[in-house]
């Protein structure tokens, strides 16, 4: 078997880069004799997360607008134009049989030029509102992969494959891993436990809102595995008890779902692939501070199918007590949320990836 080389470029954010190395490992399971390259923006964090997932990668000089008036603003067209010319000898010194992209800055010029010289190219949209930069590539694409219903508001119909988004493997079954997450926690088994998610860096807005609801959480009964993130774990670490655990990140996240009877998270793309494949009863509190709001968008796509709940940051001091309580004591109200987002999970999505993949190398073959 021919050993085929993959180009793969997508960065700036966890979401645009944890599918980018999904995608590269599988086809790295299929053919194992491949040569891959990755493509980021230069002091971004792919040039660090990318390397530890044992791919090589090339970094551009290239970066977004500022949403402010703002001095870098002016280097823009020179970092276009050199990440251009950057790209072209890449393309040009490593031939590869196909360009992937996940979004992220280096992503745009790097398939804009693979795409001119007929390289074949397939673009991967996380999110239900797509990204500049995967909106601006999708003319040239030959295939888009999906993870929501009615993106032909943003890119050709023809060319959209709905796949999901990749997540871990480890999640994919966690119900019989409860007794070991009850173990894992040091949690009671007979109190209902909610799992509270604000990213790996941490949610101001909700952990403001937990501690707040801690003597509340008491009132119900309820124990509470709260991941702050790094940046507020001094502030709230002496808030562990018996009944609340304080981490700054979690190492095991496939034993915090399986330890949980309740998700509260922000609805970043993956987290919400995630939480469709655990299906769990989830309140989504979107950050509002995300190019195009799209984390609402997210969340909002889950809502109306009644597989979720959501409260915006402003409205949580009036209504949420009210709707976690409404969610604590209604168990149909739980099974109907659990059995719906779990209709919405994709757990073969970074498979149905690689299959496009592999059918673009066959039609170029």
């Amino acid at each position: 078997m021919k050993p085929y080389k993959f180009i793969i470029s997508g960065g700036g954010t966890g979401g645009h880069i944890y599918p980018a190395i999904a995608i590269a490992n599988e086809l790295k399971n299929r053919y194992p004799d491949s040569d891959f390259l990755f493509v980021g923006s230069k002091d971004r964090m792919e040039m660090e997360k990318v390397p530890q997932a044992g791919f090589k990668i090339e970094g551009l000089w290239i970066s977004g607008i500022q949403r402010s008036l703002n001095l870098k603003n002016l280097l823009l067209p020179f970092k276009l134009i050199s990440s251009l010319l950057k790209s072209r000898g890449i393309l040009r010194r490593f031939k590869p049989d196909v360009a992937i992209g996940t979004g992220g800055y280096a992503s745009a010029p790097l398939l804009r030029v693979a795409s001119k010289k007929n390289i074949p190219c397939l673009i991967q949209e996380q999110n239900s509102h797509a990204g500049i930069t995967n909106k601006w590539l999708s003319g040239r694409a030959n295939v888009i992969c999906t993870a929501y219903d009615g993106m032909e508001r943003f890119f050709p119909k023809e060319k959209i494959r709905l796949t999901g988004n990749p997540v871990r493997q480890d999640i994919l079954d966690v119900s019989h891993k409860r007794p070991e997450a009850i173990k894992f926690f040091d949690l009671d088994p007979n109190r209902k436990t909610l799992l509270v998610l604000g990213g790996s860096l941490g949610a101001r807005r909700i952990n403001e809102l937990i501690e707040q609801s801690l003597s509340f959480f008491k009132e119900q009964k309820v124990q509470v595995i709260w991941q702050c993130g790094k940046f507020y774990y001094e502030l709230y670490k002496d808030r562990s008890d018996d009944l609340f655990k304080v981490h700054a990140f979690l190492n095991r996240m496939d034993l915090a779902y399986a330890a949980a009877d309740f998700i509260i998270s922000r609805a970043g793309a993956l987290s919400v692939s995630e939480l469709c494949l655990v299906g769990k009863p989830v309140l989504f509190i979107p950050s509002p501070n995300v190019a195009e709001d799209h984390q609402t968008k997210n969340a909002r796509a889950i809502e109306k199918h009644n597989a979720a709940l959501l409260i915006k940051e402003q409205d949580l001091d009036d209504l949420f007590e009210d709707a976690f309580l409404s969610l604590l004591n209604d168990a149909a109200l739980q099974r109907s949320l659990s059995d719906n987002i779990s209709k919405l999970a994709k757990p073969m999505a970074t498979n149905d990836i690689v299959a496009e993949v592999e059918k673009l190398i066959q039609s170029r073959a």
